[in-house]
């Protein structure tokens, strides 16, 4: 089994599950080595899958819960507002998180049929956004922020000052404040227990714990 086809198999194995499964199983349900099970798993959380690791009585690893949504159906119509309304966020920089935001309004616009969607571009190309987007970050530093926020993970940062001075620390996300041009973390620095307040736009590396 190629190794892309293995990677499908084992995202809708773990999909089907209601209990963890350990990494020997997987290694031998999928006829591989643990090594390279654990390889694997690696690969879908670099591909963002939450893939999690359960204790306890039925544990192992297993998807998130959260992961996936009930059926919801949608009008084409419902659809097409829900794109524009994300095409405006993303533009205006109205939510800290572009890259989701782009991959579940790709979700939704692939729901249409191509009729639909053929209709849904020429309104946008209709639409026209005026404003001042807010300074953001880094691909890279905002999906490490992404990820801390959403598994309320410590994320450690290198943050430059207002003085230039360039710190690291480890904090904690406890909410995000969108200003029009500026996005700003509410955090709690975990060695002092102490609330602090970052700009996102200065945080030039970022890394979750």
């Amino acid at each position: 089994m190629q190794r892309q086809t293995r990677l499908l198999a084992i995202t809708e194995f773990l999909r089907a599950r209601k209990t963890g499964v350990t990494a020997q199983q997987l290694a031998e349900r999928f006829n591989v080595t643990l090594r390279t099970i654990y390889r694997d798993l690696d690969a879908l959380r670099d591909a963002e899958l939450p893939v999690v690791a359960e204790q306890g009585r039925g544990g192992g690893y297993a998807l998130d819960r959260h992961y996936t949504l009930p059926p919801v159906n949608l009008s084409a119509r419902e659809a097409a507002v829900l794109v524009a309304l994300g095409t405006h966020a993303l533009a205006m920089r109205l939510v800290p998180f572009p890259e989701a935001t782009q991959r579940a309004l790709d979700k939704v616009r692939g729901a249409l049929s191509g009729t639909a969607q053929r209709a849904l571009l020429e309104h946008l190309q209709q639409l026209q956004f005026i404003g001042v987007p807010a300074h953001g970050g880094s691909g890279a530093v905002t999906r490490a922020v992404e990820e801390a926020w959403f598994t309320q993970r410590p994320l450690t940062i290198a943050y430059r000052g207002a003085n230039r001075e360039l710190t690291r620390r480890t904090v904690r996300i406890e909410g995000l404040v969108l200003e029009r041009t500026l996005t700003l973390l509410n955090c709690v620095e975990v060695a002092h227990q102490t609330k602090r307040q970052f700009r996102l736009d200065r945080i030039e590396d970022a890394r979750v714990e």
